[in-house]
């Protein structure tokens, strides 16, 4: 007994050590939001106030002092998410990851942003006052790196500390204007059906841009299989560690739609969610200089950003600045390609991928006058049929440092718009409203026309020269619209209006978000903060009460069971809503995934219909292709001496739908709550191992929202029934020139990427349940609510 006493004592002794080891060293790994800090390179004192959700307010005496606490600042809340960053588009995640990261490090590395980010750094004008200061973020992270405290993540994979350059922001850039095209997922899918179906089939697609009714106003006057390309890409970017940007709403209201009659400005870019999130909040205050913005880890100035003066943030513009062009290889040289102009010779780039805890990966990657060969990078496709990628962000002159500076240090609108004109990709929807009453979007992006005649919805031929033919538009041409006589300007992804006769091609969205958000803010002219706040966080889809008549006007009311003609009673009773508490959204989402499954699937294979479903063209054709009785697609094509009709198809959905959820739900339907199956968790990347779970990831949360709503809450159609939302809306915003002071704004789970800060999910509640926090301005209630932290000029 006395044995066992002492053993247990021993037990409770090693535990009481081990928490207050885990104490000290969480002490220890905390960010450091007061007290005083010494650096190099500042000449003012520099004060720091983190409010109570951790952002800086920094108050320097010039902007140079002001960038470098800001790297400082940003580092100890962000310094892991920085260093996934810069590793993706140069190909350096397996050195962190393993030869599991592989497949990704091979992908971009032969993309050429690396290259691209050499070239523009080589232009930069280093006396400019966008060089100065990006310098001046640099060495407040490069400080931070040599004198901070290290991130457990870093400790846990053993990754080397290894200072911030110039490159490397550019390549962050470089990796986010790639992950919002949508060619790449498309164009190849698109390809194979034509191939193996024939236009017919293509029709019910939109592809010419028809299904977008909705469409954003302007104020101016022999084949290979494809589908690997389509497969490889969107699986590299879903497992990618840093999520995809995917979407995004925003619109601002001029005064005379408004209570107060002033500027009212809203934004939520739609992102794949992570944790950490996407955004970094920071507030800078200097003689000359004030702005609140939202930053990207690694980047100097924000994409998403207000004063006073003035308010700015972004959409997706989803247009097309991909192509692929199937190569013609000489036969008698495979290093050799055909031209218009006879044979020549591939570039070859040679690289080399470090992978931890094996041999370097060395590769050998071919480029044509289009761009990489994607067999190089890519899995499944057949050597002998080379196919390019041309992208406009590596074949143009890249401003992305000086474009964001000038947006977010501009004067007046004519300042704000000499800078969008600066973006040659990615293409985005640039947003604007200031105190003055101004309201205004640019569409950005160096867009350019084929030939007459160029589908590029398809792959092109790269070796007969007429494919190549481009005609570059001058940045006037771009949609865009300034102060319109209807006195707001929106975006919701969905396509612009023509510009000369020419609808220029993309990958839009459907018009669902459009259309719920035009008719809100057609409905009424007294917006004001709180009903925008409302108006952000909407859950009701201005489509889908339509799509289910449709499907419904396909049944049989007299072969329905009860179980059935219950459902159908809910959802003919359903205004679109996607709350917590509604039943519809449940059985409308599992009877659409049986409907395009038993429509799609037979032709495009399993592979084929996964990719499918990834793509913008599926969310547009869902209200579209189900009125067109004689679509080919209603025909089972396994099915040989039976034609299968849409009756028979809606109907056997239906079925298998109600079938599914009794299973899953059980037998009332009262029960199957959205709340149920639609769930969201922000995970780390370390958190996808079981044991580090509850530790780094967020969640998970029972939330509101759907695909393709306001509150745009998205995620994959999957077989048993439970959908996990994979992003969303990564920030909101409602900015009120009335009220500057009090503008609103919300992360999805918090402001600090460092698991021991307090900061680390403390918004994840509010922001699931659509409350704001103050964006504080007035200094007078910062410093009431705020920890102080004090950057000294470091003595020599």
């Amino acid at each position: 007994m006395r044995n066992l006493k002492r053993a247990l004592l021993v037990f409770i002794f090693l535990i009481i050590v081990l928490i207050g080891a885990f104490l000290i060293y969480r002490s220890y790994q905390k960010p450091k939001y007061e007290g005083d800090v010494y650096l190099k390179n500042i000449k003012k004192e520099t004060t720091v106030y983190f409010d109570e959700f951790g952002v800086p307010h920094i108050y320097a005496k010039n902007s140079n002092d002001a960038m470098v606490a800001l790297g400082y600042v940003h580092a100890q809340d962000r310094l892991w998410q920085m260093e996934l960053l810069r590793r993706i588009a140069p190909g350096r995640l397996s050195e962190v990851f393993g030869s599991v990261a592989l497949k990704n490090d091979k992908f971009f590395v032969g993309l050429g942003i690396e290259e691209a980010s050499e070239k523009a750094i080589s232009n930069l004008d280093k006396n400019s006052a966008a060089y100065q200061l990006m310098m001046a973020y640099l060495d407040g992270i490069n400080q931070y790196l040599e004198e901070g405290v290290t991130p457990v993540e870093f400790q846990l994979l053993g990754v080397k500390k290894q200072k911030f350059t110039i490159k490397d922001v550019y390549n962050i850039f470089g990796y986010m204007s790639f992950s919002f095209a949508m060619a790449q997922k498309t164009d190849p899918l698109l390809t194979d059906i034509r191939n193996k179906y024939g236009m017919d089939y293509l029709k019910d697609f939109g592809i010419e841009g028809d299904f977008n009714t909705t469409k954003i106003k302007i104020s101016k006057q022999k084949s290979q299989e494809y589908i690997a390309i389509s497969k490889s890409i969107a699986s590299l970017l879903d497992q990618s560690p840093v999520a995809p940007f995917v979407g995004s709403n925003s619109w601002v209201v001029a005064p005379p739609k408004t209570k107060n009659k002033k500027v009212i400005f809203a934004n939520d870019p739609h992102i794949g969610f992570s944790q950490p999130g996407t955004w970094y909040e920071a507030h800078i205050d200097t003689p000359d200089f004030e702005l609140y913005g939202c930053y990207l880890a690694g980047a100097p100035f924000p994409l998403l950003g207000h004063n006073r003066e003035y308010a700015y943030g972004l959409t997706m513009f989803e247009n097309d600045d991909v192509d692929f062009y199937q190569e013609e290889n000489n036969p008698k040289n495979s290093n050799q390609y055909q031209t218009k102009k006879g044979f020549q010779d591939y570039e070859i780039r040679k690289k080399v991928i470090k992978v931890k805890d094996s041999s370097d990966v060395i590769l050998n990657l071919k480029v044509s006058q289009h761009g990489p060969i994607m067999n190089d990078l890519l899995t499944g496709l057949k050597s002998n049929k080379p196919v390019a990628m041309s992208w406009i962000y590596t074949q143009q002159p890249i401003h992305s440092i000086e474009a964001i500076y000038a947006i977010s240090h501009s004067r007046s609108i004519a300042d704000f718009q000499n800078g969008v004109a600066l973006i040659a990709a990615p293409g985005l929807n640039v947003m604007y409203g200031d105190a003055k009453g101004n309201v205004g979007w640019w569409a950005t992006g160096k867009l350019y026309k084929h030939n007459n005649g160029v589908n590029t919805n398809f792959i092109l031929d790269g070796a007969n020269g007429k494919d190549d033919s481009l005609e570059y538009l001058d940045f006037s041409k771009n949609p865009s619209a300034v102060n319109p006589d209807w006195n707001y300007v929106y975006s919701a992804n969905n396509q612009p209006e023509a510009i000369d006769g020419f609808a220029y091609p993309g990958y839009y969205l459907p018009e669902d978000r459009a259309k719920r958000i035009t008719q809100l803010l057609d409905s009424k002219s007294d917006w004001d903060e709180s009903s925008v706040g409302e108006m952000i966080s909407d859950n009701t889809s201005a489509v889908g009460p339509g799509v289910v008549k449709k499907l419904i006007s396909n049944l049989n009311p007299k072969s329905l069971s009860k179980t059935e003609n219950e459902a159908i009673h809910i959802l003919k009773s359903w205004n679109g809503s996607n709350d917590l508490n509604d039943v519809a959204p449940t059985i409308y989402n599992k009877w659409i995934f049986l409907y395009l499954k038993n429509t799609f699937q037979d032709e495009l294979g399993d592979e084929g219909f996964k990719q499918f479903l990834g793509t913008h063209i599926m969310k547009q054709i869902v209200a579209r292709q189900i009125s067109n009785e004689n679509s080919p697609w209603w025909d089972d094509v396994r099915t040989k001496n039976i034609k299968e009709t849409r009756n028979k198809i809606s109907a056997k959905s239906f079925e298998e739908a109600i079938a599914a959820l009794e299973n899953q739900l059980g037998n009332s339907p009262s029960e199957w709550k959205w709340e149920k199956v639609h769930s969201v968790e922000y995970q780390h990347p370390i958190g996808k191992l079981a044991l580090f779970r509850p530790f780094f990831n967020v969640g998970p949360f029972e939330v509101s929202g759907s695909n393709e709503v306001i509150n745009n809450q998205f995620f994959d159609f999957v077989d048993d029934g439970f959908y996990k939302v994979k992003g969303g809306p990564s920030s909101r915003r409602v900015i009120d020139f009335s009220d500057i002071e009090n503008s609103w704004g919300i992360l999805p789970t918090g402001q600090s990427g460092n698991p021991f800060s307090e900061h680390y999910a403390d918004q994840a509640e509010l922001y699931n349940a659509g409350k704001f926090r103050k964006m504080k301005l007035n200094k007078k209630e910062i410093i009431q609510s705020s920890t102080k932290l004090i950057f000294y000029p470091q003595k020599n």
